[in-house]
């Protein structure tokens, strides 16, 4: 039973991951874009721990932080050029 779930949600977080790709794509604004890459990033994440269960394995585990580690820090830089224009200082220093 856990089987047939796990197959079913992979199939549903593939789909998601298609959806985003085209919202990518297509996003009329960047804030769009980096919504739709933020959520592919989750969706990845979602995706790779599911595996990981079904293979009753912890291979995947570093894949898995760098995913998470890569789509927070894009997140949070995204926050802050809309904030004020810039992500690092001229400097080298960040706000």
């Amino acid at each position: 039973m856990i089987q047939i779930t796990a197959q079913i949600t992979l199939v549903l977080l593939a789909v998601s991951i298609l959806l985003c790709v085209i919202r990518l794509v297509k996003g009329p604004c960047m804030a769009d874009r980096v919504v739709a890459l933020d959520t592919i990033g989750l969706n990845l994440i979602g995706f790779i721990g599911l595996i990981m269960m079904v293979q009753q394995t912890i291979l995947y585990a570093e894949a898995l932080l760098i995913i998470a580690i890569l789509a927070f820090i894009s997140t949070v830089s995204f926050a802050k050029f809309l904030e004020g224009g810039v992500v690092v200082d001229r400097n080298g220093s960040s706000r």
